[in-house]
């Protein structure tokens, strides 16, 4: 079956595809960046790739001849007041697009949307659903709740908060009761789906087999990690102070800390029906899922997380926009070194950043990070999804990356925490010498004062860290 694919970079998408390339489907995957395309995808026979931006859709040429389409785009993280707007807009244009292909079933993944009382971003979720509905194709829609696996923002934020704290003030929103679902039975779900047309014109909770609260789910979580985890919840926390506490706490964004406090205080419970039997699936408890996603992690195994969506941090453009370095107005601090071993040099450098640290001084690299954290930007909590490779549009620590090209050899990342101006490091190798270049592009007068304030550091920060590239331990 020929299927478009929507969000091909995000959490669930980029999965989901892995998943439907096994099942030798033909994939015409969406990306509003052709630099940002997945290496699994990228070299796979049966994929083929477009570019579309669903708010200004005015060239997209979606393939008439695709027979099914999944609608997996989100806004969860973004800090935009008016995203719902952005979410009906994109989906109002995704509609208008596919109603003009032979595409018999659209499926979209939404949230369980059956409390009294909705956040702001399940009520948009429930709008984008009324909206996809069609005379030209049938929508099937599945309703989640929490997802658990290996690189979900629920995940790696309850990890965070288990073994980063002993003991937790906590907010009363932890008292919530929900429906945890494995990640690998949502993508069965959304799998399964395809093609039945028993699910046509229908929507369906999809949900795991336990009700807990998220305080049980905390407590669970520390079980299997043998960790003592003490617990007590306050009512007098206000959303705000919630947001705050989730945002120093964990690997978060404060748009996204806000977001997802908004969504815990509602109780998220699915509606019994037949799904389970259709599809032929019976989910995971809780304790299963987060067994399965530490065995991803111990085996390096990761293949997307929440942290490389480019919305989990501050950048908004395409990354082809900046992959050419400006020099007009900038500071360039620039070093090179003659390179013996190429191999090590370039394994160095893909490994840069997360728990593999910076090589040199990563004591003044843990400092910039809390101070970046003190004024509201990203930090080193987000680490990196993977140890060993890298690919455009992957969360660094508080870098993004622009571009990983080792047929280039060349490594470019753009910096997403709080500066008064932007700012580029590269890594690039050519005739056996690495040149090493960071960027600041400083905007008035305190970009230009941040410039020279740090300057006394790169002297030993930067020379230690292509030192440490070039040379075996």
């Amino acid at each position: 079956m020929k299927i478009l694919i929507t969000g091909t970079t995000g959490y669930i998408a980029k999965r989901l595809s892995l998943q439907l390339l096994e099942d030798d489907h033909e994939l015409v995957c969406c990306v509003r960046d052709l630099n940002r395309i997945p290496t699994e995808l990228k070299s796979h026979p049966n994929t083929s790739f477009i570019k579309v931006d669903f708010l200004k859709p005015e060239q997209a040429e979606i393939p008439k001849d695709i027979e099914a389409a999944y609608y997996l785009i989100h806004s969860m993280a973004t800090s935009s007041d008016n995203f719902e707007s952005l979410e009906e807009t994109c989906a109002a244009n995704f509609k208008a697009l596919v109603s003009e292909t032979q595409c018999k079933q659209v499926i979209y993944l939404s949230g369980i949307v059956n409390d009294d009382s909705l956040s702001k971003h399940l009520k948009s979720r429930l709008q984008v659903e009324n909206t996809l509905k069609s005379d030209a194709y049938a929508l099937t829609t599945l309703r989640a709740g929490i997802i658990v696996g290996s690189g979900s923002a629920s995940f790696e934020i309850i990890r965070d908060i288990v073994e980063k704290l002993p003991v937790m003030i906590t907010p009363k929103w932890l008292n919530t009761k929900t429906q945890p679902l494995a990640i690998r039975d949502i993508l069965n779900y959304l799998s399964g789906a395809l093609g039945k047309e028993e699910l046509y014109n229908k929507n369906y909770d999809v949900f795991g087999p336990e009700v807990l609260t998220y305080k049980e789910m905390l407590l669970q979580f520390a079980e299997i990690r043998g960790l003592k985890r003490y617990i007590y919840t306050l009512p007098v926390l206000s959303p705000k102070m919630s947001s705050y506490w989730l945002y120093f706490v964990t690997s978060t964004s404060f748009q996204l800390a806000a977001a997802l406090v908004d969504s815990m205080k509602v109780e998220v419970i699915g509606k019994p029906s037949n799904i389970n039997s259709i599809i032929g699936i019976e989910p995971m408890n809780y304790k299963s899922a987060v067994n399965l996603a530490f065995q991803k992690i111990e085996q390096n195994a990761v293949i997307s997380s929440w942290k490389d969506a480019v919305s989990s941090g501050v950048f908004k453009d395409q990354l082809s926009k900046h992959v050419e370095l400006p020099s007009f107005g900038c500071f360039i601090d620039e070093r090179e070194r003659p390179v013996t071993d190429e191999a090590y040099t370039m394994n160095r450098i893909w490994s840069i950043g997360g728990r593999n640290g910076w090589y040199k001084f990563n004591y003044l690299w843990k400092i910039r990070g809390y101070i970046d954290l003190l004024f509201g930007g990203v930090g080193l909590r987000r680490g990196r999804t993977n140890d060993t490779t890298l690919e455009a549009g992957d969360a660094l620590d508080f870098w993004r990356v622009l571009l990983a090209d080792k047929e280039e050899k060349r490594l470019l990342l753009f910096a997403e925490m709080k500066l008064p101006g932007e700012a580029w490091l590269e890594f690039k190798i050519v005739d056996d010498r690495l040149y090493q270049r960071a960027v600041f592009r400083p905007k008035g007068v305190w970009g230009r004062l941040y410039w020279y304030s740090v300057l006394p550091f790169h002297a030993f920060v930067f020379n230690g860290m292509i030192n440490a590239l070039v040379e075996k331990e």
